[in-house]
This record gives C-alpha cells, structure tokens and sequence, in this order.
C-alpha cells in the first residue's frame, strides 16, 4: 500500500499545524456536549464559559493563520480599468461622522520599541520613498472592492524610525477612537503601506486621510483609517473588533 503523502511533510510551519490539528480532532471525536460541561464545571448557558472557549478558538485560528502566512507572497494587483468605481465607504458609523483632520497641523505620534520617537509631518511623510499598489479590499461583511492607493511601505517607515523589527506587534491609534494591530510580519511585506494619497490624490476624508493604513494581505477592518499615532511593542494591542470577538490575525 503506498503511503498518503502530505504537504506538511515538506514544510516544517505545516507539521505543526496538522500535530495541533490531529490531537484537535482527536480531543473532538471524544468530547460531546456533556464531555464538555464536566471539563468546564458548569453548562453550556454559562456565557462567560462560552465566552472563553470561543476567544480560545479564536487563539488558535490566529496561531495557524500566522505560521501559514508567508511575508513574501504577494497578492493579485489590478489594472486601473478594475477599480471599483465609486469605492465604497466603511466604517462602525456614518461617512458624516467621519473625524475631520487639519493636515496642516497633524502629526504622526510615533512610540514603543523604536529608536526616533519624533513626530511625522505629513510633509516629511511625503519626502520618504512612496509607492503605489491597486488591490482588492476585502470586507467581512461579505464584499469587496478594487482600489488604488500610494504611500510610504511600512516597512521603509520601521526602518527609518529604527524600529525593533524583532518585536511582535505594530499597532495604530486612530483620530475616531478606532484602533487596531498587525504582525511584524505582515508590517514588514511589500504591499503594507501607510497610504498617504487614493488614486492621484491626498486621500479624502471618507477614505482615511491624512493617513490609512493600506495592508492587502488582510481583511478590511484591519486597515485603519484617520491614523494618528503607531507604535510597537511586544505587549498584545488588540483592535475596536478584535476586543469584539473577531479573529486578530484575520488575513492570509
């Protein structure tokens, strides 16, 4: 009888994955409902029992999706014919609550594990490399869309500030209150970019400015808009819906 091959024979990150998996389904082909409340001492109406199985779950998605992450594919770029026209608005309120920014007087905070901890004019944001990528933004909610955004790689930026790029996590502040986190990994891939500009000009209100984080490798709730501080750091930062219950890594 030949012997079943499998991919995770040839990719250590892989053999892990499929180890976690196997005693996984082992644990889940003995463990019923009732298996499950004597594990956990109370029933399945326990909400904070709930609560903490789902945010392990979660846990573990985000472990699996970070070892098969690879920080050098990149994803499907489109001809300027493709892009969504209007590009649709997003957010957790309505495009006329969006915060309103004096780009003349803002300023990038920036913090945490990194060597120049000055503020960024958008003018000395503008004087760093700049590139420019048309992507498929991908909602939760079910749709996409096809944009074009320029700006600075994140990874040019990290370098330039000395960041610590041994560190876990970069995180962002927002001028509406939002928030949210990313790998170093994924920091560092090619196409995450702090954009700075949508199609041939400064991105407008509604699309983030003065500046969005533009990361095609992930879901669209993890590209922030309106950022106005970035810091890094080893302690996990979170996100407005990842401390709602949405999966953290959330990308490819």
């Amino acid at each position: 009888m030949s012997k079943k091959i499998s991919l995770a024979d040839h990719h250590p990150a892989l053999q892990k994955v499929e180890r976690q998996l196997h005693r996984r389904g082992l644990l889940r082909g003995g463990l019923s409902l009732g298996g499950l409340t004597m594990l956990t001492g109370c029933n399945l109406s326990d909400g904070d029992t709930v609560d903490k199985v789902l945010w392990a779950m979660s846990r573990f998605n985000d472990r699996v999706q970070a070892l098969l992450f690879d920080p050098n594919k990149l994803v499907p770029t489109y001809d300027v014919s493709q892009i969504t026209k209007p590009f649709p608005f997003n957010a957790y309120y309505p495009v006329d609550s969006a915060p309103e920014v004096d780009g003349d007087t803002w300023k990038l905070e920036v913090s945490g594990l990194v060597q120049d901890k000055s503020s960024w004019p958008l003018s000395r944001l503008r004087s760093l490399p700049q590139e420019s990528q048309i992507t498929r933004h991908i909602c939760i909610e079910g749709w996409s869309a096809i944009g074009h955004w320029s700006g600075v790689p994140l990874r040019t930026f990290l370098q330039r500030v000395g960041a610590d790029t041994r560190a876990r996590y970069v995180g962002f502040k927002c001028a509406d209150r939002y928030y949210s986190s990313i790998d170093m990994a994924t920091a560092l891939h090619p196409q995450t970019i702090l954009a700075l500009d949508y199609g041939k000009e400064p991105l407008p209100l509604e699309y983030g400015f003065p500046l969005k984080l533009r990361v095609p490798t992930k879901l669209g709730f993890k590209n922030p808009k309106h950022i106005a501080a970035l810091f890094v750091t080893n302690d996990y930062p979170g996100g407005w819906w990842e401390d709602q219950g949405y999966n953290w890594f959330s990308g490819s």
